[in-house]
């Protein structure tokens, strides 16, 4: 679980980062999951955007990508969502 401190902290980090995954049409699907699983063991946080021909309501889609990556919430900026995970290597520390 992030503190507040911690979540500050991934948000800065992830100023200057732009969204590494787009979310269309399709919405949350296996293989996008699956690709956002290696770039968070890589990097341990990233950020997606989700594109305007989704319909979906974004609430329900970091609800989803969060359930099925295990990750943490860190920012909901627009249509912008910054999420973190911490890997293996631990490149990020809190």
């Amino acid at each position: 679980m992030l503190t507040g401190k911690d979540r500050a902290k991934l948000k800065k980090i992830a100023h200057k980062e732009n969204p590494i995954f787009n979310i269309g049409k399709n919405s949350v699907t296996d293989e996008l999951v699956g690709a956002i699983e290696e770039a968070l063991e890589k990097k341990e946080l990233i950020k997606i955007k989700i594109l305007n021909n989704n319909l979906d309501d974004p609430d329900y889609i970091i609800e989803t990508l969060l359930e099925k990556l295990n990750a943490e919430f860190v920012s909901h900026i627009g249509n912008i969502i910054t999420i973190y995970r911490q890997s293996k290597e631990k490149k990020i520390v809190l």
